[in-house]
């Protein structure tokens, strides 16, 4: 990684919250991909990216796993699948904050302070990045509910106030995200990665499969 400085990250999280926007659009023209590998020379862009198509394909699948006219094994693939992409998702994001962490290193006015000295934001870079990915999923298909011409006015009206509201919120999530990469540049908040601990799908800590017996045969 090279060095890093405010301006640069502003302009690389602005892009990357860019792409997930476009991403979005293109992904529904054409078929999504089933992964982003990860590349000699992928930056923050490239890993929002691979971050965020777990959630565009979450979104999908979740929808699937609502109907009510198919089989229930085809719900019992979708909560495995769901599982599995949800796994990802929050494995990448981890790995969306240890990058920004290094990178906010370079500049943190409190990167020298004692632990119980720092103070810390509610919720990590990576984590808002994930808010903004679902927020793009969630304008795209709002939007796409505001040109209908099924439905009756009241629903148009309806959506369209939904639309301009979850415009609001990626606008505002956005600047909070931009002031606080200035927070850490003043020294008035400090970056850390909290890692999930998600506990549903390892062997080792869901009651559920580690306590599990094999059926007899």
């Amino acid at each position: 990684m090279q060095p890093m400085d405010p301006l640069t990250l502003k302009d690389l999280l602005r892009q990357a919250w860019t792409a997930q926007l476009e991403s979005v659009a293109l992904w529904h023209e054409e078929e999504a991909p089933a992964d982003l590998p990860a590349r000699p020379g992928d930056g923050l862009v490239e890993l929002v990216l691979r971050q965020h198509l777990k959630n565009f394909l979450l979104w999908h699948v979740e929808d699937r796993a609502r109907r009510k006219d198919v089989d229930d094994s085809v719900i019992t693939g979708c909560k495995r699948e769901i599982d599995g992409l949800n796994q990802q998702r929050n494995d990448l994001m981890e790995q969306v904050d240890a990058w920004l962490v290094r990178a906010v290193a370079a500049f943190a006015a409190q990167k020298d302070l004692p632990e119980e000295s720092r103070r810390f934001n509610t919720e990590t870079l990576g984590a808002a990045l994930d808010r903004l990915s679902i927020l793009s999923l969630k304008i795209f298909h709002m939007r796409e509910q505001t040109g209908r011409v099924d439905v009756d006015a009241g629903h148009l009206e309806s959506c369209r106030d939904r639309l301009a509201l979850l415009e609001a919120q990626h606008r505002d999530l956005s600047r909070s995200i931009l002031e606080l990469i200035d927070d850490y540049a003043q020294g008035v908040k400090s970056p850390k990665v909290y890692f999930q601990c998600k506990m549903y799908n390892d062997p080792a800590l869901n009651p559920e499969l580690y306590a599990a017996k094999p059926v007899a045969g």
